[in-house]
């Protein structure tokens, strides 16, 4: 996955502070220097002002959905977007600026979090499981569920090929329990 977004980085490294640059120079140009330092600055305070309102809304619907039992999926990704729009309001430059303004609005952001869900989803090997038991210690929503614990134990293909046996095979010497010759 690195080898793949590594471009992008590089590209983003080199363009962002380039455009950043141009947009000083093109804004500085209608309004002058130090009004554009100051409409940095100004924005700077008033998305760190809305990031910390809206950072405290997020946490507190996410206590709200893990009390009822539910993961609060929405939640974390909209706090996650949250830090990412206030790193971006933090940074100086009116398009990392505008971009973190937008993060802050809950509509764009919500759009901005599924499709990046669905992009991760679509290029990530994400398996999910849960052992049915809710955070009050009920069965929660979705019924019952046998917890089974274990052990694991990390395994190297030729280690087991020179064994003979498949790791987790009956005759195995990994594997523990009355059909091993221990337990």
């Amino acid at each position: 996955m690195e080898s793949t977004l590594a471009p992008y980085i590089l590209a983003a490294l080199i363009l962002v502070p380039l455009a950043e640059i141009a947009i000083f120079i093109e804004v500085g140009g209608w309004i002058g220097a130090l009004p554009t330092i100051a409409l940095v600055v100004v924005i700077a305070v008033l998305g760190t002002w809305l990031l910390r309102r809206q950072g405290l809304e997020t946490f507190n619907k996410a206590q709200t959905a893990l009390h009822r039992g539910e993961m609060p999926v929405a939640e974390v990704l909209d706090g996650l977007f949250l830090i990412f729009a206030s790193l971006l309001m933090v940074t100086p430059g009116l398009l990392t600026d505008a971009v973190g303004l937008m993060l802050l609005v809950p509509g764009l952001r919500r759009s901005f979090g599924r499709a990046a869900m669905r992009w991760f989803m679509a290029h990530a090997d994400v398996r999910f499981t849960s052992s049915g038991a809710a955070p009050d210690g009920s069965a929660g929503r979705r019924g019952g569920g046998t917890i089974i614990e274990g052990e694991a134990c990390e395994v190297d293909a030729e280690e087991a090929k020179d064994e003979g046996t498949r790791p987790g095979s009956p005759a195995s010497p990994w594997r523990k329990g009355p059909d091993s010759g221990e337990g």
